[in-house]
């Protein structure tokens, strides 16, 4: 009886850790951390950071690119690199839906620059998922906006179809009510919206985005001068459908507060940015921001960490592509 006694105790403790053990493995795999490249990969956050800023000397818009390129990527279906995969014979990718078109190659230009890059220097190991979280962290702080931590451990996805796009990324003509729907889904609040929004204080708009607010009627929102100005500026865009405007006409390359400045002089360039100073819901953060930059840096470094995160793919969901346009399976 005493050697059952002292036996069965023992394997009751041994089971308990061997339980615990089983139990922490997926939580582990799941978990992404600053340091998860420490030791298969130490250099890989100073390499996508040289390449992506040798990137945006070259080509200034690629910063402005590259941050809603990140947003287009997570928005959807988390952070999981399917918006850059290339379109082939059996598929229709993300990056070809109707919305995405105006992404620029500036910004995929980079991604695949600090791919090829950390290839070379530790072949299959880095995500491309991650390099666009760091990237668009990296040309953020360039523009003189805030730096922050960036969590890496991300996998790429499996999956990238065009027509899962539809509906689920703001158009430029959405209402706040439609905005506030969309963004509450993911978890994001409208203080979450509204200083993400601010990304628009950098990067351009094509005119048929906006060109209607300033036609022979122009929104009485908006500041008649600067309704002028962008009624001239995107004179006969119906021919020519690359003419674009600043979004930010004032300080159009540097990261700040200036957009929500903007708004509350009626200077939106889009009718959704214009919206959200006059929305019960979301113009007391419109005017926060526009009075508070800090405010405005602290809440944007929130909701950025927040949507970074968002239905990341860990483990075995994902993969670790070997070029970030194509899915390994069709590399073998």
């Amino acid at each position: 009886m005493g050697v059952r006694t002292t036996f069965r105790p023992a394997v009751a403790a041994a089971a308990a850790v061997l339980l615990l053990l089983a139990a922490a493995v997926p939580v582990a795999e799941g978990r992404l951390t600053v340091d998860y490249y420490a030791r298969t990969c130490p250099k890989a956050a100073d390499i996508v950071a040289e390449t992506v800023m040798n990137k945006q000397i070259a080509s200034p818009t690629t910063a402005a690119g590259t941050i809603r390129l990140f947003f287009h990527d997570c928005f959807l279906d988390g952070c999981d690199a399917s918006v850059l995969v290339s379109s082939n014979a059996f598929n229709r990718a993300e990056r070809d839906a109707d919305i995405n078109l105006s992404l620029p190659g500036d910004a995929f230009d980079a991604v695949v620059r600090a791919k090829t890059a950390l290839e070379l220097a530790c072949p299959g190991i880095v995500s491309c998922s991650d390099i666009l979280a760091l990237a668009a962290r990296d040309l953020l702080s360039m523009l003189g906006g805030p730096f922050y931590a960036v969590r890496l451990g991300r996998k790429d996805s499996f999956v990238s179809r065009a027509d899962a796009v539809e509906g689920h990324l703001p158009h430029s003509n959405s209402s706040v009510s439609q905005l506030i729907a969309l963004f509450a889904e993911r978890g994001f609040s409208p203080r979450d919206l509204v200083a993400l929004s601010g990304a628009h204080t950098v990067g351009f708009a094509h005119c048929k985005e906006f060109a209607g607010r300033f036609g022979p009627q122009p929104d009485p929102a908006a500041d008649p001068q600067f309704a002028e100005t962008m009624r001239r500026a995107c004179a006969g865009y119906a021919d020519r459908p690359t003419i674009a405007v600043f979004n930010d006409v004032m300080t159009p390359n540097k990261f700040d507060n200036m957009y929500f400045r903007n708004l509350r002089r009626g200077m939106g360039l889009l009718a959704t940015d214009q919206a959200l100073a006059a929305d019960r819901r979301t113009r007391r953060y419109v005017r926060l921001y526009a009075a508070n930059q800090t405010a405005f840096f602290q809440d944007f470094v929130h909701a950025m960490e927040k949507l970074s995160v968002y239905g990341v793919k860990t483990g075995r969901k994902g993969e670790v592509r070997r070029r970030c346009d194509e899915f390994n399976s069709l590399l073998v």
